[in-house]
């Protein structure tokens, strides 16, 4: 080897020893730089015409392991998604309160029962009877409260749908422009260790809001998908385009799409894809999950515990009367016209009554007897023809109300004892609201009890919007039925199981005249909401959606209120039973009477239909509901435990092999030092002996 070849072999020996010297710096210098990894020279021998010559010095790499990071990227998905779920629940749950507090929904339901049984314990006063529907309401309001709530929860988690895809998009666009800078420096033999750590922090962040797949190319671009196989990223960007986040609680809410777009993100055309909320993952995922299944799955719980509250209270307030009786009983739009089939068995006494309780007249219906084409006008003749001018019964717009012709006397109903009136589990003067204590202006709070040959009486072109969704939120399909094809109930169900929704389970009329929806193998927890309907049955202001018992949502809790009268006037609530045996002139209400006392606790205690549901005591439902809730927020409360912590150690993993450690640097350090200094003292040797050779020759 000559001395020219010792010479420039030993000064790039210097070249590389300075190189790596500066790539240890820089990883010093960056030592608490998140998302830094750690960079090492690039070294190769040179060869010259077969020959070694020295050391070829490359551009810095960085030291990351893809596997690790691919890790992290999935584990972040996972974390986002539960920590997510774990703070809405925690959030709901917040709003139940706890259990032990006099104000928990809990505490006032059981504080109606408490305060019914000291009155039927001969305690009743004022005060008492006050404290009673004093406690229906406070528990009505806070039903409604707490629907409110649920409903500025859902709407706040839309309008965090909104701000995650806008920073999902912001994500996308940086990526693709740190693509371009990487592909553009590896193209040239450049490092890209400054970009692709900025990529890395990128995709970290990105993987938190959306579960990625990242796949790498030979040009060094990474491209992105969902779980679900959706393009976020490839040779062409795409963003995310979602209408929705007003931050209101809506009955649906429109897809997040798919759009291909420019380098800068103005969106362009639709690619013809939605993100699909089962398979996206990350905090958007879980975003989903509680404004579609968690939070709207409660809320029709809430209106499940309302519907089997009102219906206890107004089964015992019926079976009651007052004393003085009321000159007027009015009812409610219970959705059926003076034609419609009247459906009742059973019998039920109407009484005229003095202010002190005396029998004026009297009337037993028996509805068998007026045959099984009976109307509901054929009803309000039979009960005329009984009073005769004593009392009127009236039904105008939907509403029955029975008043006596002198404004001395007052109105009392009985069912029979033997016999009772009966319409889908609800006697006469509760089907139509007569003596209810709990009243809504949107739900006849009962249920219909029609069957499928009884005319469905919406006016062509009205139409209801049914969405069905898996257990999971996802909406499986959507259906419009529109109320002109056919004239029955039968024909609406023959309707809704040819749509599209026939295809995941099956709608059916039950025998109390709600339509049930059952779900189809593979579909068990799918559930049917009502998003917008337009019908109205022959006028009496009530839909589809509030006859049909397809939802909670529609309990009628939005407008519900107890009675007016009986909230201001202790007197009015019905306390006391009307005497059946009481001859005409004789007392049929004694004075004091609080046998109908009992009556409420025995409704209050005893089974509830809740539907779909099944049937439970309202106490051990609501409790039940509460129960549910917490031990979900539990559960998700330990998974985003354990998915931080498992995000924890993979970051952890990852950071430990690509990371930079000061010993092992200062290590290499010290390396390159005496590297250094023997290529130095290579080039001294070469020196003296080329000094040497010219004084020779000299």
């Amino acid at each position: 080897m000559s001395l020219s070849q010792i010479i420039s072999s030993a000064k790039s020996g210097l070249s590389a020893a300075q190189a790596g010297m500066q790539t240890v710096s820089n990883n010093i210098a960056n030592v608490n730089v998140a998302g830094y990894a750690r960079q090492t020279t690039n070294l190769s021998t040179g060869v010259v015409s077969g020959q070694v010559s020295g050391v070829i010095v490359g551009e810095p790499s960085r030291v990351a392991d893809k596997f690790l990071e691919s890790a992290v990227y999935t584990r972040a998905g996972t974390a986002g998604a539960a920590e997510t779920r774990a703070d809405y629940l925690d959030r709901l749950q917040t709003l139940l309160g706890t259990t032990d507090s006099s104000t928990s929904l809990l505490s006032q339901l059981t504080s109606i029962t408490t305060a019914v049984s000291e009155i039927s314990g001969l305690q009743s006063t004022s005060a008492s009877i006050s404290e009673f529907t004093g406690n229906i309401a406070d528990t009505l309001q806070t039903l409604t409260s707490l629907q409110d709530d649920v409903a500025s929860l859902q709407g706040e988690a839309d309008s965090e749908v909104s701000e995650t895809v806008d920073s999902i998009n912001t994500l996308l666009v940086k990526i693709n422009a740190l693509n371009s800078e990487v592909a553009r420096l590896q193209g040239l033999g450049m490092s890209t260790s400054g970009p692709a750590d900025e990529r890395m922090s990128a995709l970290e962040e990105l993987s938190g809001l959306v579960n990625l797949t990242v796949r790498e190319q030979d040009d060094g671009k990474v491209y992105l998908e969902t779980d679900g196989g959706q393009v976020l990223l490839d040779n062409k960007l795409r963003q995310l385009s979602y209408s929705g986040g007003s931050g209101i609680a809506q009955p649906t809410y429109s897809d997040i799409e798919i759009v291909f777009a420019d380098a800068d993100g103005t969106p362009g055309v639709s690619t013809g894809q939605v993100i699909d909320a089962n398979t996206v993952g990350g905090t958007l995922s879980g975003l989903l999950d509680a404004r579609d299944r968690i939070l709207p799955e409660f809320s029709e719980q809430l209106g499940q515990v309302f519907t089997g509250l009102a219906n206890s209270l107004n089964a015992a307030s019926n079976n009651g009367t007052t004393l003085p009786p009321p000159q007027t009983l009015t009812g409610e739009a219970n959705g059926l016209i003076g034609t419609d089939r009247l459906g009742f068995t059973g019998a039920a006494t109407f009484a005229v009554l003095t202010s002190d309780g005396t029998l004026v007249n009297s009337v037993t219906v028996d509805f068998d007897a007026l045959g099984t084409g009976a109307t509901v006008d054929d009803a309000i003749a039979a009960i005329n023809a009984g009073l005769g001018g004593d009392a009127t019964a009236s039904f105008t717009d939907g509403v029955l109300s029975i008043t006596a012709t002198s404004s001395a006397n007052g109105i009392a109903i009985a069912q029979d004892e033997d016999n009772p009136s009966d319409r889908a589990g609800s006697g006469f003067s509760q089907f139509f609201g007569l003596n209810n204590i709990v009243r809504s202006d949107s739900s006849a709070l009962v249920d219909s009890g029609f069957v499928a040959s009884d005319a469905h009486g919406f006016t062509a072109g009205e139409t209801a919007s049914l969405t069905l969704r898996s257990s999971t939120g996802k909406t499986l399909a959507t259906f419009t039925l529109d109320t002109s094809t056919g004239t029955t109930w039968g024909d609406l169900v023959d309707s809704l199981n040819a749509g599209d929704l026939g295809a995941y389970g099956t709608f059916a009329l039950d025998d109390s005249g709600r339509i049930a929806f059952t779900p189809s193998t593979g579909y068990a927890g799918a559930t049917i909401s009502i998003p917008s309907d337009s019908t109205d049955r022959y006028g009496t202001g009530l839909s589809f959606s509030a006859l049909s018992g397809l939802t909670g949502n529609a309990s009628g809790l939005a407008t519900a209120s107890v009675d007016a009268t009986m909230l201001a006037d202790t007197t009015a609530v019905p306390f006391a039973q009307l005497n059946l045996d009481a001859a005409i002139g004789e007392n049929a209400i004694g004075s004091g009477d609080l046998r109908n006392a009992t009556t409420f606790i025995d409704a209050l205690t005893g089974l509830a239909d809740f539907g779909k549901d099944g049937s439970a005591t309202i106490e051990s439902f609501a409790t039940s509901l509460f129960g549910s809730i917490g031990t979900e927020a539990s559960r998700a409360a330990s998974t985003a435990e354990d998915a931080t912590a498992r995000l924890t150690d993979a970051v952890s993993r990852r950071d430990s092999y690509s990371g930079v450690n000061i010993d092992e640097e200062l290590a290499q350090m010290v390396i390159l030092q005496n590297s250094y200094s023997a290529s130095a003292r290579v080039m001294t040797t070469a020196s003296d002996m080329y000094d040497a050779l010219i004084a020779m020759v000299s």
